[in-house]
């Protein structure tokens, strides 16, 4: 009897467990409508992913195409900082989108509720904002600086009233030294307006004196036979320097004004090159600049 019992208990759990695995394992294996859904979620999953990697491509080409057009619009062209702004876009676009892919697939196979975690991270990012308001605006403004371009390393700038040259661009700060040796170091945040003078060519302003005993138009002249041989011989000047003519004309001179253009930020070289030229040439001529004088007057008195 004992025997029979325990068969028929054993029987009752097999049964039992046969009936469980039915139900809960192979009746939803079997079940066509839950392949179906899988093959669907499977089939979204992909065009995500797919959709995904097709704007990935899409949007490093156009940066590609953003970061050469912008490089042909520079006057000093650096390949090497082109090229590291082009990375650095590619990779936060690379790292949005997969964020954002990673997302949406978690949504279609609800693995976990997503949305305390977005109000979690919005009540992060809202915290850190508001405890780091200008770490964030330098940060956006360095980057702004670099996207835009500018200025570059080794552009001559002023900002907040303090020239030098660009030596560090951060996305922090910048550094820039003047040319009598201080590093000013201001943070991005701080840079509302910039003064960039090595994107464009300058011109050098050159005015000589001559004296009024001496022909003006002889002088000018010879200070035109004598320019494109300046070009030549300084390779700062990009075009032939102009004699204009009469600038002024004061009490003891007469001023004839020159105009050379020239690389950027290069004018007060040029100037002073064309100021000892002119002077060796006008006393090779013998053409007198003027320069202050005494005279003397000797009043002699009558005798008785």
């Amino acid at each position: 009897m004992a025997y029979y019992a325990l068969a028929e208990e054993t029987g009752e759990i097999i049964e039992q467990n046969l009936n469980w695995f039915q139900k809960k394992i192979w009746g939803p294996v079997t079940n066509p409508e839950l392949w179906e859904n899988m093959m669907w979620e499977i089939i979204k999953v992909l065009l995500i992913i797919i959709v995904c990697r097709v704007l990935i491509r899409v949007l490093h080409k156009a940066i590609n195409h953003l970061i050469i057009k912008k490089g042909d619009t520079r006057l000093q062209f650096t390949p090497r900082r082109m090229i590291t702004i082009g990375k650095l876009l590619k990779n936060v676009t690379t790292y949005v989108i997969n964020f954002v892919m990673i997302l949406m697939v978690i949504s279609e196979w609800n693995i976990v509720d997503l949305r305390p975690v977005l109000a979690g991270a919005g009540v992060l990012g809202l915290a850190i904002g508001f405890g780091a308001q200008s770490l964030v605006k330098d940060i956006i403004t360095g980057f702004f600086i670099i996207f835009e371009d500018q200025f570059a390393v080794g552009d001559v700038i002023e900002v907040n009233k303090n020239r030098g040259t660009v030596e560090v661009i951060g996305l922090r700060s910048t550094r820039i030294q003047s040319w009598t040796g201080e590093v000013f170091i201001i943070p991005n945040g701080m840079i509302n307006e910039v003064t960039n003078f090595s994107l464009h060519n300058s011109v050098a302003f050159i005015d000589i004196s001559v004296a009024y005993e001496e022909n003006v138009d002889e002088a000018m002249e010879i200070m035109k036979k004598a320019m494109p041989e300046l070009k030549e011989r300084n390779l700062d000047i990009v075009k032939v320097p102009e004699v204009l003519g009469v600038q002024m004309m004061s009490a003891s001179d007469v001023k004839i004004r020159i105009i050379a253009e020239c690389k950027p930020y290069t004018q007060a070289g040029v100037a002073r090159f064309i100021n000892i030229e002119m002077k060796r040439l006008l006393d090779a001529h013998g053409i007198e600049i003027p320069y202050p004088r005494m005279v003397t007057y000797h009043r002699s008195e009558r005798e008785g």
